[in-house]
Formats: structure tokens, C-alpha cells, sequence
């Protein structure tokens, strides 16, 4: 797992526009060669969700997910309460907390999200500015 972590660092992604959106929830996105990831922010519920919708193949209905960040600050997070859409395309966790996957987003190149045999690969270069408006974002609907 080590060796393939090191050889998704050293690959050269094709650069990808991360994007904010304040409205109508604050929301992080972005488009990869395999599908699309967006990251919100409910300011109402105060609660963190990730979509990530697969272009052409389907998430395995595996019992875990995890996402394994790759770089400076890697490391790998994990959960079973992931929820995948009834057409099998797109996977989404919700939660109240999500410091350590805006810290991996923020702070890597990029990410393996797993469920199964399935696998999504995201570039993360260029996300840090639009995720510093997504953190303000939240903290100034809270203030």
C-alpha cells in the first residue's frame, strides 16, 4: 500500500480547477478524470457531506469506505457510514466533524477513495485557496 501511495505522489496529474461556492450551501468542487467530488457545508444543520460521483463504472457496496491521502500530511480515514445512490454512481458520508479530510484536502496531492474494488482517484493540486474560502465560509455563518 506504502509503494502505490508513493507512485500516486510522483504522477503527474492534469491540472484541475477546485471551485467555491458560498450558495446555496458552502460548497468545495471539483471535476477529476473519474468522476466529480464536491465537499459542503450546511451553515442550517451544521453538518460536512462529500459526494464523489463516478463517471463509468459503479461504487462496490462494500461494508467500509475509506479515503487514503497522499503527501506531506497523508494518511488514511475510514468509516461505514457511507451511503451509495441507487444507481450505484455516487457515494456520499455526512458528518458533523470533517477537519481531517479538509486537512487532507488541504495539505496533499492527492487521494484514493476505496470502497471495495472500487477506487477514485483525485488530484488535490489547487485546492488549498478555494478550501480556505470553504473554512471561512462556514466559520462566518457561525459567527
Amino acid at each position: 500500500m506504502r509503494a502505490f501511495a508513493v507512485f500516486l505522489a510522483l504522477l503527474p496529474f492534469p491540472a484541475l480547477a477546485w471551485e467555491f461556492s458560498p450558495t446555496p450551501i458552502c460548497t468545495l468542487s471539483t471535476s477529476a478524470e473519474m468522476g466529480d467530488v464536491a465537499v459542503t457545508f450546511n451553515r442550517g444543520s451544521g453538518e460536512y457531506a462529500i459526494n464523489l460521483t463516478l463517471l463509468e463504472i459503479e461504487w462496490d457496496p462494500a461494508p467500509s469506505f475509506s479515503i487514503l491521502f497522499v503527501g506531506p500530511r497523508g494518511r488514511q480515514i475510514s468509516t461505514d457510514r457511507h451511503v451509495i445512490s441507487s444507481d450505484g454512481t455516487s457515494l456520499s458520508v455526512t458528518d458533523t466533524g470533517f477537519g481531517n479530510v479538509l486537512d487532507g484536502i488541504e495539505f496533499n496531492q492527492a487521494a484514493q477513495a476505496r470502497a471495495g474494488d472500487t477506487e477514485m482517484i483525485i488530484p488535490l493540486a489547487g485546492a488549498a485557496e478555494p478550501l480556505e474560502a470553504f473554512r471561512a465560509c462556514g466559520v462566518a455563518a457561525l459567527s
